[in-house]
């Protein structure tokens, strides 16, 4: 007789794979970081000799280094934000992507307001779990 594949099998090995994939994540995580750590450091004495030196940069046998202003804009006053927006006409002020929670709760309720070009991609997943005194 011949093992058959059943959905108690396929739940099984999905969580056990699930299980060692967030574990090599979780010590992966660590690991980078670790190296984040390394060049966060070595990035702040390379600004140090740039600023002792006066030099925005240099060359080595290795290679090269830049130092530039890096600039991120951010709010703590949205309203003010989309005042503003609003007020200039300024629409690409803010990233291109549609806010999938909100959206949804939108067209709820606002289902006669689709705005052209809007795709839905709508696709049946499987969502797993382990049951509750499991010692697997």
């Amino acid at each position: 007789m011949t093992d058959q594949i059943t959905a108690d099998k396929l739940v099984k090995v999905y969580i056990k794979i699930r299980d060692h994939k967030e574990a090599l994540e979780a010590a992966h995580k660590i690991e980078v970081a670790r190296l984040n750590e390394q060049l966060h450091t070595i990035e702040q004495e390379l600004l140090e000799m740039c600023k002792a030196t006066g030099q925005d940069g240099g060359k080595t046998p290795h290679g090269t280094f830049t130092r530039t202003v890096k600039e991120r804009y951010t709010t703590n006053d949205w309203p003010s934000l989309y005042s503003v927006i609003l007020t200039h006409n300024a629409p690409e002020l803010l990233e291109q992507r549609i806010h999938q929670g909100n959206f949804k709760k939108f067209l709820a309720e606002h289902p006669e307001a689709l705005p052209a070009g809007v795709n839905l991609d709508r696709r049946y997943a499987i969502t797993v779990y382990r049951p509750r005194n499991s010692t697997d």
